[in-house]
C-alpha cells in the first residue's frame, strides 16, 4: 500500500482559511531573528485544503501497526525505539540485579545515577523536578 506525497497531491488553488488579524502589533522576522536564519523566500510547501491534509495524514497513520486496530499480545504500551547503547547500560548487573527490599547502602550509585538524570532533566526542560517512573 502506497500514499502520494503531499507535494504530490499539491493544487495550485488550495488554501487554508484565513484567520482575522491580531489586535496587536505584528514584529518583523528580521527584528527578532538574525539576518543569517531568515529565509530569503517564502518555503515550498504542498497546497491542500484542510480535508485533504486529514484525510492524508490519517491514511499514513492506518499504515502504522496500531494496538487499537490490530492485536498485539505484549508490551503495547510500552514500545518503543531503544539503541543498543542504552540496552546495553541498563543491562548492567549493579541495575539489573537491584530489589526493592535491597539495604539503602547497596544502592547509592544508582541512586546517584538516577538523581543526576533527575537533574540533567530539570535543567533541559526548564521544570522543578521530573519523574523516572513510566
Amino acid at each position: 500500500m502506497t500514499e502520494p506525497l503531499s507535494f504530490e497531491k499539491s493544487r495550485l488553488n488550495a488554501h487554508a482559511p484565513r484567520l482575522p488579524d491580531a489586535d496587536v502589533e505584528a514584529a518583523e522576522a528580521g527584528d527578532v531573528l538574525p539576518r543569517e536564519l531568515l529565509r530569503s523566500q517564502a518555503p515550498a510547501l504542498p497546497r491542500l485544503s484542510e480535508p485533504e491534509v486529514m484525510r492524508h495524514y490519517s491514511k499514513l497513520a492506518s499504515m502504522n501497526y496500531s494496538i487499537s486496530e490490530q492485536f498485539y499480545p505484549l508490551g503495547s504500551c510500552t514500545m518503543k525505539y531503544n539503541p543498543v547503547a542504552n540496552e546495553a547500560a541498563a543491562a548492567l548487573p549493579g541495575f539489573t540485579a537491584l530489589h526493592p527490599y535491597q539495604d539503602e547502602d547497596t544502592v547509592q550509585g544508582a541512586l546517584e545515577l538516577m538523581w543526576r538524570l533527575e537533574q540533567a532533566l530539570c535543567a533541559v526542560v526548564g521544570v522543578d523536578r521530573v519523574t523516572l517512573q513510566p
